[in-house]
């Protein structure tokens, strides 16, 4: 039975019930994974930050740590898990095998391609801005062509070495510089959660590397990527299964980082699992928080993917992840994980965030990928939301 047939025939409140259910048993695994974790020793360090240097063993586990950042996971463990499921996901898809899940890379076959121009704007970025780490000590938002205008560029221009390394240098030239100059200062002027610093950052920063892309005379035409726009046609509606539902709210949790596959997603919540059983304090920032992050970020997820499924009948993609990577762990990192925050920043999160984020990017020109609107409603929304729960009773900073 498709998901909207189920709607139909037991209505909002029995569909509702679903998400209950899926709720439920997040919680319930964050508290095994809880209760888990206090019968064991500590066999490894907590959450540190890179220091700047060049020693290949720390800057690996620094780059490494880049592909789980957009989930607040920041753990070297959590970003191989991603590459590695990523891989396996590939090599299902070119072979043609069962069980490949979504299509990885905006539905393409040039994973391979956007990963290394994603890897390589890392690379380019921690060398460009690693100073900022190494004179504040603090956590900079180096990870940010990982998920913005590197591996873009690749999608709307086409795989190849020169659009590789076009997206890489554009990424760490714009988005990386504005999301620092949001986050250490725009966000720490207006008491706003780092997230819209860094996301705010990473859609300026695109809208200018999509501007200079239009002046480069060595990249081809762009291939108009509009994944946000239903058909021209009038649309058939597409049933979607409860198992397309539950595989849809596992992929969307490396949508940010332009996977959007199943396996990957295993793969990047398996090592944050992973590294949250050898140290609490070494995901997710060292906060010990990664269990309140898992369940409220299941939660939205399954929010969002039900009560926006309309959308996904009718169009190719509808970007329900995005607060799965803004509002929801800024929420529970803020109000320090209560179930309030979860609560609050899993609902607010689902109902405004994808809406938005599909408005901005269709308004966006034909040659600018449409991850902008996305990363353009990941800013604004987590500064509306998230500051506006400390207004209420049960909230406090």
């Amino acid at each position: 039975m498709t998901i909207t047939a189920w709607w139909t025939r037991h209505g909002p409140l029995a569909l509702s019930a679903l998400v209950a259910e899926i709720a439920i048993v997040a919680s319930a695994s964050a508290v095994l994974l809880h209760t888990a974790r206090s019968h064991l020793p500590i066999l490894t360090g907590g959450y540190t930050v890179w220091d700047g240097s060049l020693h290949p063993p720390a800057v690996a586990a620094w780059i490494a740590s880049a592909g789980s950042e957009p989930t607040f996971y920041t753990c070297a463990l959590s970003g191989i898990g991603l590459l590695a499921g990523g891989g396996f996901a590939h090599w299902l898809m070119v072979r043609g095998a069962r069980g490949q899940g979504f299509t990885q890379a905006c539905g393409t076959t040039a994973w391979p391609w956007v990963v290394s121009a994603a890897l390589l704007g890392v690379v380019l970025s921690n060398l460009l801005w690693g100073w900022t780490v190494a004179t504040t000590h603090a956590w900079q938002p180096l990870f940010v062509p990982f998920v913005s205008a590197s591996p873009t560029i690749v999608l709307m221009y086409g795989p190849s070495l020169r659009t590789v390394l076009t997206g890489a240098g554009l990424g760490a030239l714009t988005t990386t510089p504005l999301a620092l100059l949001g986050t250490n200062y725009l966000c720490r002027w207006l008491d706003l959660p780092a997230v819209v610093g860094v996301t705010g950052g990473m859609a300026i920063g695109a809208l200018i590397a999509f501007g200079i892309c239009r002046v480069l005379p060595w990249l081809p035409q762009p291939v108009h990527l509009r994944q946000q726009e239903p058909p021209k046609s009038a649309p058939r509606q597409v049933g979607h299964s409860i198992g397309w539902s539950m595989r849809r709210i596992l992929a969307d949790f490396t949508e940010a980082q332009f996977f959007g596959s199943e396996w990957a997603s295993l793969g990047l919540i398996a090592g944050a699992v992973m590294a949250y059983l050898l140290n609490p304090r070494l995901p997710a920032y060292g906060s010990g928080l990664l269990p309140n992050i898992l369940t409220g970020q299941v939660l939205t997820a399954a929010i969002a993917v039900t009560l926006w499924h309309r959308q996904w009948s009718t169009r190719p993609f509808f970007p329900t992840f995005v607060p799965i990577v803004s509002v929801v762990p800024a929420a529970i990192l803020t109000y320090g994980g209560t179930v309030a925050s979860i609560i609050a920043g899993a609902v607010l999160g689902a109902v405004i965030s994808p809406p938005l984020a599909a408005a901005i990017s269709h308004r966006l020109p034909n040659d600018f990928h449409p991850f902008i609107g996305n990363v353009a409603s990941m800013a604004l929304s987590s500064a509306l939301i998230v500051p506006a729960l400390g207004l209420l009773p049960g909230f406090s900073a």
